[in-house]
Protein backbone atom coordinates (compact mmCIF):
# COMPACT_ATOMS: atom_id res chain seq x y z
CA UNK A 1 0.00 0.00 0.00
CA UNK A 2 1.42 3.51 -1.11
CA UNK A 3 0.44 5.74 2.20
CA UNK A 4 0.99 9.55 1.78
CA UNK A 5 1.64 11.15 5.56
CA UNK A 6 0.63 14.74 5.05
CA UNK A 7 2.84 16.38 8.33
CA UNK A 8 5.56 13.68 7.21
CA UNK A 9 8.12 16.11 9.18
CA UNK A 10 6.20 16.63 12.35
CA UNK A 11 7.06 14.38 15.58
CA UNK A 12 3.80 11.91 15.05
CA UNK A 13 4.79 12.01 11.05
CA UNK A 14 8.21 10.79 11.16
CA UNK A 15 7.77 8.04 13.63
CA UNK A 16 4.78 6.53 10.87
CA UNK A 17 7.12 6.96 7.72
CA UNK A 18 9.76 4.92 9.64
CA UNK A 19 7.45 2.43 10.37
CA UNK A 20 5.75 1.90 7.39
CA UNK A 21 9.38 1.83 5.84
CA UNK A 22 9.84 -1.22 8.00
CA UNK A 23 6.94 -2.90 7.45
CA UNK A 24 6.31 -5.27 5.02
CA UNK A 25 3.91 -4.41 2.08
CA UNK A 26 3.92 -0.73 2.66
CA UNK A 27 5.54 2.39 1.18
CA UNK A 28 5.83 6.00 2.85
CA UNK A 29 5.39 8.64 0.36
CA UNK A 30 6.03 11.75 2.73
CA UNK A 31 4.73 15.09 1.81
CA UNK A 32 6.22 18.15 2.74
CA UNK A 33 6.33 21.71 1.76
CA UNK A 34 10.16 22.42 1.91
CA UNK A 35 12.61 21.26 -0.36
CA UNK A 36 15.12 20.36 2.52
CA UNK A 37 12.89 17.99 3.78
CA UNK A 38 12.39 16.57 0.85
CA UNK A 39 16.18 16.13 0.18
CA UNK A 40 16.30 14.72 3.77
CA UNK A 41 13.88 12.17 3.82
CA UNK A 42 15.01 11.46 0.18
CA UNK A 43 18.79 10.77 1.59
CA UNK A 44 16.79 8.43 4.26
CA UNK A 45 15.22 6.22 0.89
CA UNK A 46 11.92 7.58 1.74
CA UNK A 47 10.01 8.94 -1.29
CA UNK A 48 8.90 12.51 -0.85
CA UNK A 49 6.60 15.02 -2.49
CA UNK A 50 6.09 18.55 -2.28
CA UNK A 51 2.88 20.28 -1.28
CA UNK A 52 1.74 22.72 0.68
CA UNK A 53 -1.48 23.12 3.11
CA UNK A 54 -1.99 26.78 2.66
CA UNK A 55 -2.29 25.86 -1.18
CA UNK A 56 -4.27 24.57 -3.36
CA UNK A 57 -6.55 21.31 -3.44
CA UNK A 58 -4.70 20.52 -7.15
CA UNK A 59 -1.74 20.29 -5.39
CA UNK A 60 -2.34 18.25 -2.51
CA UNK A 61 -4.24 15.82 -5.15
CA UNK A 62 -1.39 15.65 -7.45
CA UNK A 63 0.70 14.87 -4.73
CA UNK A 64 -1.67 11.72 -3.27
CA UNK A 65 -2.18 11.06 -7.24
CA UNK A 66 0.00 7.27 -6.71
CA UNK A 67 -1.42 6.96 -2.87
CA UNK A 68 -3.84 3.86 -1.61
CA UNK A 69 -4.35 5.65 1.45
CA UNK A 70 -3.70 9.17 3.25
CA UNK A 71 -2.21 9.74 6.30
CA UNK A 72 -3.10 13.35 7.87
CA UNK A 73 -0.55 14.18 11.15
CA UNK A 74 -0.13 17.78 10.36
CA UNK A 75 -0.27 20.72 13.03
CA UNK A 76 0.29 24.06 13.28
CA UNK A 77 2.18 23.48 16.15
CA UNK A 78 2.07 25.07 19.78
CA UNK A 79 3.63 27.98 18.98
CA UNK A 80 1.68 29.22 16.82
CA UNK A 81 -1.93 31.55 17.13
CA UNK A 82 -5.54 30.99 16.31
CA UNK A 83 -5.40 32.26 12.38
CA UNK A 84 -2.23 29.03 11.72
CA UNK A 85 -4.41 26.55 13.77
CA UNK A 86 -7.63 27.34 11.75
CA UNK A 87 -5.52 27.44 8.43
CA UNK A 88 -3.75 24.20 8.84
CA UNK A 89 -5.78 22.29 11.19
CA UNK A 90 -8.91 23.22 10.20
CA UNK A 91 -8.50 24.12 6.82
CA UNK A 92 -5.52 22.29 5.62
CA UNK A 93 -7.40 19.12 6.67
CA UNK A 94 -10.33 19.66 4.66
CA UNK A 95 -8.34 20.72 1.73
CA UNK A 96 -6.41 16.82 2.08
CA UNK A 97 -10.01 15.22 2.06
CA UNK A 98 -10.89 17.34 -0.54
CA UNK A 99 -8.02 16.41 -2.59
CA UNK A 100 -8.32 12.91 -1.61
CA UNK A 101 -11.40 12.40 -3.25
CA UNK A 102 -10.64 14.18 -6.18
CA UNK A 103 -7.11 11.50 -6.89
CA UNK A 104 -9.61 9.29 -5.91
CA UNK A 105 -8.06 7.83 -2.46
CA UNK A 106 -10.52 6.35 -0.64
CA UNK A 107 -8.73 5.82 2.58
CA UNK A 108 -7.87 8.25 4.97
CA UNK A 109 -6.65 8.36 8.63
CA UNK A 110 -6.56 11.83 10.45
CA UNK A 111 -5.06 12.46 14.28
CA UNK A 112 -7.28 14.55 16.42
CA UNK A 113 -7.35 15.00 20.05
CA UNK A 114 -8.83 13.28 22.71
CA UNK A 115 -12.51 14.71 23.73
CA UNK A 116 -12.98 17.13 20.96
CA UNK A 117 -15.93 15.34 19.97
CA UNK A 118 -17.73 16.73 23.32
CA UNK A 119 -17.63 20.29 23.13
CA UNK A 120 -17.61 20.59 27.00
CA UNK A 121 -14.33 19.32 27.02
CA UNK A 122 -12.65 21.88 24.78
CA UNK A 123 -9.38 23.24 26.10
CA UNK A 124 -10.37 26.35 28.13
CA UNK A 125 -6.74 27.41 26.87
CA UNK A 126 -7.19 27.27 23.50
CA UNK A 127 -10.68 26.07 22.49
CA UNK A 128 -9.78 27.28 18.80
CA UNK A 129 -7.69 24.31 18.77
CA UNK A 130 -10.41 21.96 19.53
CA UNK A 131 -12.73 23.78 17.34
CA UNK A 132 -10.50 23.19 14.34
CA UNK A 133 -10.05 19.11 15.68
CA UNK A 134 -13.72 18.87 15.80
CA UNK A 135 -15.17 20.36 12.33
CA UNK A 136 -12.22 18.71 10.74
CA UNK A 137 -13.88 15.81 11.82
CA UNK A 138 -16.97 16.27 11.07
CA UNK A 139 -16.39 16.94 7.84
CA UNK A 140 -13.97 13.72 7.11
CA UNK A 141 -17.45 12.17 8.82
CA UNK A 142 -19.35 13.26 6.14
CA UNK A 143 -16.81 12.79 3.28
CA UNK A 144 -18.02 9.05 2.26
CA UNK A 145 -14.34 8.23 2.44
CA UNK A 146 -13.31 5.05 4.39
CA UNK A 147 -12.51 7.38 7.41
CA UNK A 148 -10.41 6.48 10.77
CA UNK A 149 -10.15 9.10 13.18
CA UNK A 150 -7.50 8.94 16.06
CA UNK A 151 -7.86 11.28 18.87
CA UNK A 152 -4.71 10.39 21.36
CA UNK A 153 -4.66 12.02 24.63
CA UNK A 154 -1.43 13.98 26.13
CA UNK A 155 1.59 13.24 23.76
CA UNK A 156 5.19 12.04 25.22
CA UNK A 157 8.44 11.18 23.78
CA UNK A 158 8.42 8.07 25.61
CA UNK A 159 9.67 5.12 23.70
CA UNK A 160 6.52 2.98 22.54
CA UNK A 161 5.24 -0.12 24.41
CA UNK A 162 3.06 -1.90 21.44
CA UNK A 163 0.00 -1.60 24.36
CA UNK A 164 -2.94 0.86 23.87
CA UNK A 165 -6.58 1.66 25.28
CA UNK A 166 -9.23 2.53 22.79
CA UNK A 167 -12.38 3.47 22.90
CA UNK A 168 -14.85 6.15 21.81
CA UNK A 169 -14.80 8.04 25.47
CA UNK A 170 -11.91 7.39 27.30
CA UNK A 171 -10.37 9.73 30.55
CA UNK A 172 -7.63 11.92 29.50
CA UNK A 173 -4.37 10.37 29.90
CA UNK A 174 -0.78 10.06 27.78
CA UNK A 175 0.70 8.23 25.03
CA UNK A 176 3.48 7.91 23.15
CA UNK A 177 3.78 9.36 19.58
CA UNK A 178 5.48 5.80 19.09
CA UNK A 179 2.33 4.00 19.36
CA UNK A 180 0.11 6.68 18.01
CA UNK A 181 1.63 5.67 15.13
CA UNK A 182 1.61 2.23 15.51
CA UNK A 183 -1.96 2.62 15.93
CA UNK A 184 -1.92 4.35 12.66
CA UNK A 185 -0.35 1.46 10.99
CA UNK A 186 -2.46 -1.19 12.52
CA UNK A 187 -5.31 0.73 11.55
CA UNK A 188 -4.01 0.63 7.99
CA UNK A 189 -4.29 -2.76 8.31
CA UNK A 190 -7.24 -3.59 9.80
CA UNK A 191 -10.94 -2.80 8.51
CA UNK A 192 -12.73 -2.88 11.68
CA UNK A 193 -11.00 0.31 11.99
CA UNK A 194 -12.96 1.97 9.10
CA UNK A 195 -15.69 4.43 9.74
CA UNK A 196 -14.37 4.57 13.33
CA UNK A 197 -13.51 7.49 15.56
CA UNK A 198 -11.41 6.85 19.44
CA UNK A 199 -10.04 8.35 22.03
CA UNK A 200 -6.50 6.72 22.48
CA UNK A 201 -4.09 6.28 25.78
CA UNK A 202 -1.46 4.34 26.82
CA UNK A 203 -2.62 0.48 28.17
CA UNK A 204 -2.46 -2.89 28.21
CA UNK A 205 -4.08 -4.01 25.21
CA UNK A 206 -2.44 -5.02 22.18
CA UNK A 207 -2.84 -2.73 19.30
CA UNK A 208 -4.37 -4.88 17.10
CA UNK A 209 -6.19 -6.27 19.59
CA UNK A 210 -7.58 -2.98 21.09
CA UNK A 211 -8.49 -1.84 17.67
CA UNK A 212 -11.21 -5.18 17.27
CA UNK A 213 -12.84 -4.31 20.34
CA UNK A 214 -14.01 -0.78 18.98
Amino acid sequence: MNVLIIGANGQIGQHVVRKLQESKGHTAVAMVRKEEQKAEFEKQGVQAVLADLEGSIDDIANAAKEADAIVFTAGSGGHTGADKTMMIDLDGAIKSIEAAKQAGVKRFIIISAIGVHHRDQWMESAPYYSAAKYYADVWLEKSGLDYTIIRPGRLSNDAGTGKIKAAVDLERGEIPREDVASTVVASLENNHSIGKAFDLIGGETPIHEALNTL
